[in-house]
């Protein structure tokens, strides 16, 4: 606490310049690793962990030894480990640390998931990219930026980096989904070659530089089978269920082939991908009812998550929360607001509070929730854990069990920063083994 307090005295200037300075002599220390790389930076408001991970397994597919960091995990090559930092882009050097470990075993392209947070404190700093990828944007982490223009601007600072590695050598490579309402914005920035990428019947907001190309995805669907689309006569077709994993496939193939990945190859790639860690991850039984586990923590992706799962099964029983901290407060009420709208029954139950009150975030949510549809359908179980087996006693036949906030995080936050592990996928599967 003491900690906390004595760093909101020290100006945001001085904080700022430390991570800069921190960031310089990581990137020094080993060697500018970056440079040696052919690096992709993903950035957006929803999606991000899903495209790092996709595109990362298409260049796999294409012979290609890659690197990656994304909420999810980090990969050196053939190894891949756990995310369990609770943040994206973990400081004190160590995405240098990872690239210069993919220099030092042979790796020679980088994926990595670049978030607003670690813009501000510089962790995207000294890192060459050579290609931006954009997916969407919407209102998030504004109590930290201040406003959603300084979000966007936050966003903004990856193409900007790119400037810095247009020469002669190694032409840039802007990507943007055409038809997000901010496509425009980040097909501004200067870059050697564009990519805009957009499903058919999305038209695009803002038109592709004439150095650009766009590609189209026509003919998809989502359904029990999984996803697929057509780019031109190629089908690209996989075993992951939920229609909004159509537009970060297409995100991750568009750039794959920037990078020279041919078509066929991505899409044998995507055939082979069966689910994504905690995103939209379905926990198997023999006798118990579905369970999803879903990253889902801004209204558009829960949303997204809630359209999918009433798709597949009649009846939902939601497991949600918030996360404390003062993030994002305004979030909670719609949260609560959307649970009420696609869910047939609804438990708040506890997620990351670190040092705020419990009571007071689940209440935010609730508040949404009542507002839409009334208290006949929500209880409140503060223990994640007794929410989750409350959840598969409410299960419907048909039905699925959908828990979202946390997908494959393995740490719940609490008062004064501890961790205590956790892991959402886990503790259903052990609930589910009760009931059988």
């Amino acid at each position: 606490m003491a900690m906390g307090f004595a760093r909101r005295l020290i100006p945001r200037a001085v904080v700022s310049w430390y991570h800069l300075v921190w960031a310089f002599i990581a990137a020094a220390r080993y060697g500018f690793p970056a440079r040696k790389l052919i690096v992709i930076g993903v950035t957006g408001t929803n999606g991000k962990s899903s495209t790092v991970y996709l595109l990362a397994r298409i260049l796999e597919e294409g012979g290609v030894r890659v690197a990656a960091a994304s909420s999810i995990e980090f990969q050196v090559g053939e190894r891949k480990w756990t995310n369990a930092f609770k943040m994206t882009m973990p400081g004190r050097g160590f995405l240098q640390k990872l690239l210069a470990d993919a220099v030092r075993t042979g790796c020679t392209h980088a994926v990595l998931e670049v978030t607003s947070e670690g813009i501000l404190q510089h962790r995207h700093r000294f890192i060459d990219f050579r290609a931006a990828v954009f997916l969407n944007l919407s209102p998030e982490h504004i109590e930290r930026h201040g406003s959603y223009d300084a979000y966007r601007s936050a966003k903004g600072e990856l193409f900007r980096a790119l400037r810095s590695t247009v020469n002669n050598r190694h032409p840039t490579t802007i990507v943007v989904n055409a038809a997000d309402k901010e496509a425009g914005y980040f097909l501004r920035f200067p870059a050697g070659r564009y990519v805009g990428f957009r499903l058919e019947g999305r038209g695009a907001v803002a038109a592709v530089p004439k150095n650009g190309v766009e590609v189209i995805a026509r003919n998809t669907s989502a359904t029990a089978e999984g996803i697929r689309f057509s780019l031109g006569d190629t089908v690209c077709a996989s075993p992951l269920r939920g229609a909004f994993h159509i537009e970060n496939a297409l995100a991750a193939v568009a750039t794959a082939m920037t990078l020279g990945v041919p078509l066929s190859t991505c899409a044998a790639a995507l055939r082979r991908i069966r689910n994504i860690p905690g995103r939209f991850e379905e926990i198997s039984s023999e006798n118990g009812p579905a369970i999803v586990v879903d990253y889902a923590h801004t209204p558009e992706a829960l949303r997204s998550v809630y359209a999918a799962s009433k798709q597949h099964w009649s009846h939902l029983v939601c497991v949600l929360g918030a996360t404390g901290g003062g993030r994002d407060k305004w979030k909670r009420a719609a949260l609560g607001k959307l649970a009420a709208e696609h869910c047939d029954s609804i438990v708040v139950a506890d997620e990351d509070p670190y040092d705020e009150d419990p009571a007071a975030i689940r209440r935010g949510v609730m508040d949404g929730a009542i507002a839409a549809s009334g208290e006949s359908r929500l209880e409140e179980i503060p223990d994640r854990r007794l929410a989750i087996r409350r959840a598969l006693a409410k299960a419907a036949p048909g039905g699925a069990v959908v828990i979202t906030g946390k997908g494959s995080e393995p740490w719940m936050v609490i008062a004064k920063g501890k961790k205590i592990p956790w892991d959402d996928r886990q503790i259903a599967r052990e609930e589910l083994a009760r009931l059988e």
